[in-house]
């Protein structure tokens, strides 16, 4: 691919995956958290459904709960965990918890599929789990955004090590469509029954609505995608590093998010770990963390 373009789109994806964490929280003014991740992505897997009605479907109902246990993971938990703790951490913050999910990947894939790595590999792992630590300013705070940021990251990682197993078994277009569909309508149901509704009509609120389900989830999975198959899927993942940059930049552009210095060093421990963990990757080994937002 052409350089100029591949940095383009890499640039476009990744700036959707993270200013997403903010535009979310502009949204929570109008919208109950769960409702309006659920919104989000119930509307995007309708529309994407649409496209891939003459793509092969699944034909068994173990596959269909294949689906369901993916969107639950990939969907459901991940978003869920991601938009309840922007009532309590920045975006920048949450940005940063979400986006080390690729170091939990080495630690599953290594119990669960018996994925092998590289001494460098695992040194970014430490560095990694170190920007955590930092990130949290330099002590654990057993608090509900802290620990929702890091189970959104967890989330993550579950759900590609599941897809990883069972990814074969589908369509990619046919999964990413109804994961989210699923994930997007357990999600509602969870903001009716588990929260407060507000939902709150503005043009503020359907413009952030639409942005998210059309911008920040099928355009984003569209080009994430088509580069993953243009490309080397391990190195390109390497660019995930981007996408909490962009997450705390317009934190602070949009909400006027205060970065602390050791939020920044944090960071910066997660993207070199990040960085060492994908830049050796190698495909027969390692299931790459492709499902970003």
């Amino acid at each position: 691919m052409n350089p100029i373009l591949f940095g383009s789109l890499v640039i476009l994806t990744t700036f959707l995956m993270g200013s997403s964490f903010a535009v979310g929280k502009i949204g929570l003014a109008y919208v109950s958290p769960l409702l309006l991740v659920g919104l989000r992505f119930t509307i995007a897997g309708m529309i994407m459904a649409l496209f891939v009605m003459k793509k092969p479907l699944p034909r068994k109902t173990l596959d269909w709960g294949r689906v369901i246990l993916v969107g639950f993971f990939q969907t459901a938990g991940v978003m869920g965990c991601i938009f309840l703790s922007l009532r309590t951490i920045t975006a920048g913050e949450s940005s940063i918890l979400t986006f080390s999910n690729p170091l939990m990947v080495v630690i599953l894939s290594t119990l669960f599929l018996g994925g092998k790595y590289e001494v460098l590999q695992w040194l970014g792992v430490i560095l990694g789990f170190a920007g955590v630590f930092i990130t949290l300013g330099f002590h654990l705070q057993i608090q509900e955004g802290t620990l929702l940021g890091l189970g959104s990251a967890i989330s993550w990682a579950t759900a590609t090590v599941l897809i990883k197993a069972w990814g074969q078994r589908f369509n990619v277009w046919v999964l990413t469509a109804y994961q989210m569909l699923f994930g997007g309508i357990l999600l509602l149901i969870m903001g009716v029954t588990m929260e407060t509704p507000k939902l709150v009509f503005h043009p503020t609120s359907v413009f952030i609505i639409l942005w998210l389900a059309i911008m920040a989830s099928i355009v984003q999975f569209a080009v994430w995608f088509y580069l993953l198959n243009q490309s080397d899927p391990g190195k390109t993942s390497a660019f995930l590093f981007l996408a909490p940059f962009f997450g705390v930049l317009t934190g602070w552009l949009l909400l006027d998010e205060v970065v602390d210095w050791y939020v920044c060093i944090g960071g910066g421990f997660i993207i070199l770990g990040i960085f060492f963990v994908n830049w050796t990757f190698k495909p027969k080994d390692m299931p790459s963390s492709e499902n970003g937002y």
